[in-house]
């Protein structure tokens, strides 16, 4: 294992429930005129880091859009001058009408589905028409921890919000659940930020200081003690996933090279009847010439841990596969359907990317 993929690798997996930050079921039309504006004098460094707020807000904003459907609202951000919107797949999914309006106003644009690709959480919508600016994406694999960032959207429906933040941490791996038709995600890498993240801000930008977008906002943390978003603990996936991914999508709608780590089998999660406690996932399917089937694993066994980490349900595996690359070799702590245990060395293949 390389040097990236031990930091990857020993960097926390946020194993709190998360609340998807998309798809605002609200529109608070007065809660823009309730603003009350003051006035002070600014001077020195804190004139210097107000004006380039403004120029960053003013170069990137009108690449950020409200995204409407008729399950919700969202954000998304302009990849490229033909159209194609990038957004979370949370906001679009299950849609039966989409429209686009930009940060600046103007009427809405119906826009259409190119793709999507869950396990990311991104989707790609396309709008004909309208004279929308692409953004310029960034190189997140240089971001660095303490960086400040500006989180730009279309929370609780208020299209065209900032908020700003730092990056409070980088290679994070967060699993969210699924809502409706979408069927939930593991991102790897994903950038942590203080700067807020509300129900709306899903698929809009978390921007650096020199205009790049970073990251796409796509979850915040949830705080079991009060029922709700933990304040300043914010998710975003980064900008290489998104550069990836992205231009895959709007080629062909699908994913062919997903860079995703997969076992070649389809699991379920056990619960015991006794202490409904979550204790192994069951093999349910395997895949023909996968990794799995090459090492003897069969549907009905249970998988208790792979690399020695124990993997009691669905989303501990994920955490794990989505830290380990294609064409890894693994060591996966089986137990068969007769009671007993053994080891096998599996070589993983790579996750097969959906319409």
């Amino acid at each position: 294992m390389d040097s990236n993929a031990k930091v990857k690798a020993s960097a926390a997996v946020v194993a709190a429930v998360l609340v998807l930050a998309g798809c605002s079921g609200g529109d608070d039309k007065n809660a823009e005129s309730a603003a009350v504006r003051t006035s002070a004098p600014v001077s020195g460094g804190a004139s210097d880091l107000q004006q380039q707020y403004e120029r960053v807000v003013d170069a990137v904003l009108p690449s950020v859009v409200k995204i409407q459907t008729d399950q919700g609202e969202g954000s998304g951000v302009v990849f490229d001058g033909q159209g194609d919107i990038v957004t979370n797949a949370h906001v679009v999914a299950g849609a039966k009408r989409i429209q686009v309006t930009s940060s600046s106003g103007g009427s809405p644009l119906d826009a259409s589905p190119v793709g999507a690709f869950a396990a990311d959480d991104l989707a790609v919508v396309k709008v004909h028409g309208g004279s929308l600016k692409p953004a310029s994406w960034g190189d997140s694999g240089k971001t660095e921890v303490g960086q400040i960032v500006l989180a730009m959207g279309n929370p609780l429906g208020l299209a065209g919000s900032v908020t700003n933040g730092i990056v409070s941490a980088l290679h994070r791996t967060v699993t969210t659940k699924g809502e409706g038709s979408f069927q939930g995600s593991t991102i790897a890498d994903a950038i942590q930020t203080s700067a807020a993240i509300n129900p709306g801000n899903s698929g809009g930008a978390l921007v650096t200081l020199d205009g790049q977008v970073i990251g796409v906002p796509t979850a915040a943390a949830s705080d079991p003690q009060i029922g709700g978003a933990a304040a300043g603990i914010g998710f975003a996936t980064p900008s290489d996933t998104v550069k990836r991914i992205v231009p895959q999508l709007i080629q062909t709608g699908k994913v062919s090279n997903s860079g995703r780590a997969a076992l070649g089998v389809v699991v379920r999660t056990i619960v015991d009847p006794q202490s409904g406690q979550r204790s192994a996932v069951a093999v349910v399917e395997v895949e023909k010439g996968g990794g799995a089937a090459a090492a003897g694993i069969q549907a009905g066994d249970l998988i208790l841990s792979v690399n020695g980490t124990a993997t009691p349900d669905q989303t501990a595996l994920s955490s794990i596969l989505a830290n380990l690359q294609p064409g890894q070799t693994v060591k996966v702590e089986i137990q068969k359907q007769d009671g007993s245990k053994k080891q096998v060395d599996v070589k993983l293949g790579e996750l097969p990317g959906g319409a």
